[in-house]
């Protein structure tokens, strides 16, 4: 054995060099199949040179950088005014450029056409691969816009700016950017999910009325993106039973800072990139949308957007931690060999390959019933009731994902020097924001009773694809039966049904599109007799599939 001299104690050998210069969306067969299959293979070009430009090694150092150098609040200037100024690292502003350039903002309202929603999501699920933080201003901005779009006097001022491609970072007026981001409020201390117990008050300016300028009191304890060109708002106008909604921007009209106090911003688990705060309104400006009290519906409206954005976050972060994990373990050697030859590693593998391409096939199809305009029935329970599942199961599997994938690194994982322990952190919030898991499965049932024919329309559809797996259809008839409990065990029952909804949406879709070797793997072990439809842990495939080849489809390297 060679002696090491005075400085040098060993040789480093057998650590994994950092993945970088691939291409996200060539290396993800799955991706590419699906953006042909639902209608946007017409992107497929821009989404390869955006696959390719985002792991190059300056780009993939932003997302460290972000997190790591997080927001910091200015409340008064060094004068004594109060400015609520926001300061964050480049990376951050250099991040929201990358997605502003690629159109993820806007690019099925700016440039409609056949597949518009699917490439989008396709572009979406790329770089939540590389930062999630950054993703939360740009899905806000996307969701609002076909709210404004029916204030037509309103979205005439502000068209350009919410289009536009360019990422404007100045704290400035309106009328002086080129470019705007939307954010929301709806939080308030007493209520969390429950926003009918809002608090904050509007008041009139002169007359009232959908879009007439109001006067806000009140607060938000979860106020996301203060830095935000303007905010969507629930307050309360007078004695009226329900919220409307408001437009709050940034600055009033006369060119002052708009009465928003900032009284400080979240020290939050992940998400640290992006600011999120607890505000006070001072009689601050507000033009109303929609009609009075009919607030809650026009979030809705764009919670069906947003809860959408957090099912790509997740299966974003699953396929990120999953590549990274693949591409260790080809390089780590332990125990005389690799440890992607090691047959239990293997299966770990496998089984994290079948849930990231499950999520995948499903957010895809989602994408594209969002752009269904004859409103079939399937389509609606696709968009209504599967997409709030899709929510609760793809972001609640996320955690113990990104935990697994954690472990496959080993120590080197759990540090910070490495993308493994962000990934962890981010993964929790996509369960929580938009909507917790109970009022998602919640959501589900409600969907079911309020459209029972677009429910019936798509169980219909599932049924034929059944009659080949005797696993799914046996799945098939465990939820008719969960559906056939009294009102009160099925609402105790929605976590169940809700994911069991989302293991055969995904079921079928893979026994649809995916190379029979991922289709079968996956409903055998997650649908089959005795594979427990919860409680399972990751690398339990039967030693009859083919571990190797389910790996090696996921990610080619």
């Amino acid at each position: 054995m060679e002696r090491f001299g005075p400085g040098k104690t060993h040789d480093v050998t057998n650590q994994v060099p950092p993945l970088a210069n691939y291409n996200l969306f060539s290396s993800d067969a799955a991706l590419a199949a699906a953006v042909d299959r639902e209608g946007a293979a017409w992107h497929r070009d821009a989404l390869a040179r955006d696959g390719a430009a985002l792991t190059t090694p300056d780009v993939l150092a932003l997302a460290d950088l972000a997190n790591r150098h997080t927001p910091e609040l200015a409340t008064f200037n060094p004068r004594g005014e109060r400015i609520d100024a926001l300061e964050f690292h480049p990376a951050w502003h250099t991040l929201l450029g990358l997605l502003r350039r690629e159109g993820l903002h806007a690019l099925p309202f700016s440039d409609p056409q056949q597949g518009a929603m699917v490439a989008r999501c396709a572009g979406y699920f790329l770089h939540a691969q590389l930062e999630s933080g950054s993703l939360c201003p740009l899905t806000m901005t996307f969701a609002s816009i076909p709210v404004l779009q029916r204030e037509p006097a309103l979205f005439d001022t502000l068209r350009d700016k919410l289009y536009s491609r360019e990422h404007d970072a100045r704290d400035v007026p309106l009328d002086q950017k080129t470019s705007m981001m939307v954010g929301m409020g709806m939080t308030e201390k007493q209520g969390g999910s429950d926003v009918r117990s809002n608090q904050t008050q509007a008041f009139a300016a002169n007359g009232g009325g959908r879009g007439a300028a109001y006067r806000l009191v009140g607060h938000k304890w979860f106020f996301s993106a203060p830095q935000c060109d303007a905010h969507l708002v629930l307050a309360r106008t007078g004695d009226h039973e329900g919220l409307s909604c408001f437009f709050v921007p940034r600055f009033a009209p006369d060119g002052s800072k708009n009465a928003v106090r900032i009284q400080r911003l979240k020290d939050k688990l992940g998400n640290r990139s992006n600011a999120s705060s607890e505000v006070e309104f001072f009689d601050a400006f507000g033009l109303m949308i929609g009609d009075e009290g009919r607030g809650v519906p026009t979030i809705i409206e764009m919670a069906n957007y947003t809860r959408l954005d957090c099912v790509i976050g997740s299966a974003g972060l699953m396929r990120a931690a999953l590549v990274q994990a693949i591409h260790h373990t080809r390089h780590r050697s332990a125990f005389g060999k690799h440890l992607v030859d090691q047959p239990l590693m293997r299966n770990v593998l496998a089984d994290l390959s079948l849930e990231s391409e499950a999520a995948t096939v499903l957010f895809m199809r989602l994408a594209r019933t969002f752009e269904d305009t004859a409103n079939a029935p399937e389509e609606r329970a696709w968009r209504r009731l599967v997409t709030p599942a899709a929510k609760y199961w793809v972001c609640k599997r996320t955690l113990e994902f990104t935990g697994e994938a954690m472990e496959v690194w080993g120590g080197n994982g759990y540090v910070e020097e490495g993308p493994m322990a962000r990934f962890y952190r981010e993964a929790p919030v996509n369960s929580i924001w938009e909507g917790s898991g109970n009022v998602m499965c919640l959501d589900v049932l409600r969907a079911m009773e309020r459209e029972p024919d677009a429910a019936q329309a798509l169980l219909a559809a599932w049924r034929k694809e059944a009659h080949a797996h005797p696993a799914l259809k046996a799945a098939l008839e465990r939820l008719m039966n969960a559906l056939t409990l009294t009102p009160e065990a099925r609402e105790a029952s929605a976590r169940r049904i809700a994911q069991q909804i989302v293991l055969i949406a995904q079921a079928v879709l893979l026994a649809q599109h995916a190379p029979s070797f991922v289709a079968d793997a996956f409903i055998a072990t997650r649908l089959g007799e005795g594979c427990g439809e919860s409680g399972r842990v990751y690398g339990t495939l039967p030693s009859a599939f083919d571990h190797a080849v389910i790996v090696d489809r996921a990610f080619a390297g």
